[in-house]
């Protein structure tokens, strides 16, 4: 016998609040019955056909916004209509969707709807993510988990609002953000698959990085700041963090503890995740996405669920040209897309701009922490266009008199080639998350100097620490600035939706 799922009739409220705690109301439910069901299920009851379904939340705009009404970027709808989306997940997106109501009430008056949609909750993504449903059930019960409940639907979870692409049918809502309740959720269950960490501890800040040397120092740094108590007359760089978290979330809390809470997995997931976690969200997560376009691609699609505020690639890259040294940095302000990933997503005409706020703040941070300025800053930071390619070995490619990699890269101006940074400006530019790329001369193949592993060595030892404390300060001076200006104009589309 099919089992009646909880249903809540859309609601009118004129607070922030109360429309979240409708939301919250409304999801428990939703995933308690679900995850009731399953446990009649998995002892052995006929439970008939289970549904349950996300709740929505629904503006009924009467007025355009008035030219100049607000400053930022995201908060308002395009024009009077209809606009609505499904949400997930309120514990998690609590103040992220306390933001966008809020701006939303505050620009076009009125009232919010909360209701429940006609959007089901795949199974899987109704529990607990200590949970695993097969590994219960015989073969014969698992292929019936399809006859009882929704499974996750693809169909349901693409990414066509973001890229441009979504039509609104006639009578239908617009789109209220870039993202369903499905593929917040199936996103969600990615992140924890490869960076080994709840989404609960990503922080608003993340730096991306190809190299695990990065990663020991980064942990290093962790692990020195935990062991230190907060110095109210001397603070120091981060002294506002409460924990570092490892993958398997392991956790170290602030003030000396000996040991970490958790246990650390027993091999280490894709892309291992580790986080400085503050209490507003607004720490460091920094994830170590190995060499190439398509891991890049793969987190930052991913990541960009949780509307992080700003995403910086720190790595190394080859050097161009001549008057570059080992150790030098490259900070992008173009990019040369050879990376094939994304070319159906973001067609390659589209350009990848820089942004201002972001350009200036890892030039300040090189300054900072460099003690460099003027001629002697320029010596050892050049700004120019970044080449990304997708194959590795591009230095065995043939020089023919007809072209080849290095007139191209002549032709393009690249003063650097990487394999992932295009990427991720690419990915920031279409999901409207700020990016930016700091790299470090790591070789010049083109001039002779290719990395050998004793001179890789100690040109490791040597950059990393100034690398990442560069990219920790730029952290510091973009959090310093605000959302509202981080998130600029320059990145939204004609019929841009409200949430940012």
């Amino acid at each position: 016998m099919a089992q009646d799922p909880p249903f809540f009739a859309p609601t009118a409220f004129d607070t922030a609040e109360a429309a979240l705690e409708q939301a919250q109301r409304i999801y428990s439910a939703s995933t308690r019955h679900l995850r009731d069901a399953l446990q009649r299920f998995v002892a052995g009851e006929d439970i008939g056909r289970v549904r349950a379904c996300y709740p929505f939340v629904r503006l009924r705009c009467s007025r355009t916004l008035e030219r100049g009404g607000s400053r930022l970027a995201y908060g308002f709808v395009a024009g009077p209509g209809t606009y609505e989306t499904t949400l997930t997940r309120p514990d998690l997106f609590a103040n992220y969707n306390l933001e966008q109501f809020r701006l939303l009430l505050l620009n076009h008056g009125g009232t919010l709807e909360v209701g429940s949609s006609n959007q089901a909750i795949p199974l899987h993504f109704a529990l607990g993510e200590d949970q695993h449903v097969e590994g219960e059930l015989s073969t014969e019960r698992r292929q019936q988990l399809r006859d009882c409940f929704d499974l996750p639907d693809l169909a349901a979870m693409d990414d066509g609002i973001a890229n441009g692409t979504h039509e609104t049918r006639r009578g239908e809502p617009g789109p209220l953000s870039l993202f369903t309740a499905p593929r917040v959720d199936y996103s969600l269950q990615r992140l924890r698959h490869y960076t080994g960490s709840s989404a609960t501890h990503f922080q608003n800040f993340v730096l991306f990085t190809n190299y695990q040397f990065y990663i020991d120092e980064f942990i290093r740094l962790g692990h020195e700041l935990m062991q230190r108590a907060p110095d109210p007359q001397q603070p120091h760089a981060h002294d506002d963090c409460l924990a570092f978290v490892e993958p398997g979330n392991v956790i170290m809390r602030r003030g000396g503890a000996a040991h970490a809470e958790g246990t650390p997995p027993p091999r280490l997931p894709q892309m291992p995740a580790y986080h400085l976690v503050r209490a507003d969200g607004s720490g460091i997560t920094m994830v170590n996405i190995g060499v190439g376009p398509a891991n890049a691609k793969t987190m930052s699609d991913h990541l960009a669920v949780l509307r992080p505020h700003a995403w910086l690639m720190l790595g190394h890259c080859a050097g161009l040209r001549n008057s570059q040294a080992l150790g030098d940095y490259v900070l992008a302000h173009g990019y040369v897309r050879e990376d094939h990933v994304l070319d159906e997503e973001l067609p390659l005409w589209v350009p990848i701009p820089p942004l201002a706020e972001v350009q200036v703040a890892l030039e300040q941070a090189v300054a900072e922490v460099t003690g460099l300025s003027d001629a002697a800053l320029k010596r050892v930071l050049r700004t120019g266009t970044v080449a990304s390619t997708d194959n590795r070995n591009w230095e065995l490619l043939p020089q023919s008199v007809g072209g080849g990699p290095e007139r191209r890269f002549s032709q393009s101006r690249a003063i650097a080639l990487d394999m992932e940074s295009a990427t991720l400006a690419a990915n920031g530019f279409r999901f409207r998350v700020p990016y930016g790329t700091l790299l470090c001369v790591s070789d010049k193949p083109l001039h002779g100097e290719i990395k050998l592993p004793g001179m890789a060595d100690k040109f490791y030892r040597q950059r990393v620490d100034q690398h990442l404390r560069i990219g920790l300060r730029a952290v510091e001076l973009l959090r310093a600035q605000g959302p509202d200006r981080l998130h600029s104009r320059k990145l939204r589309s004609f019929a841009e939706v409200a949430f940012q």
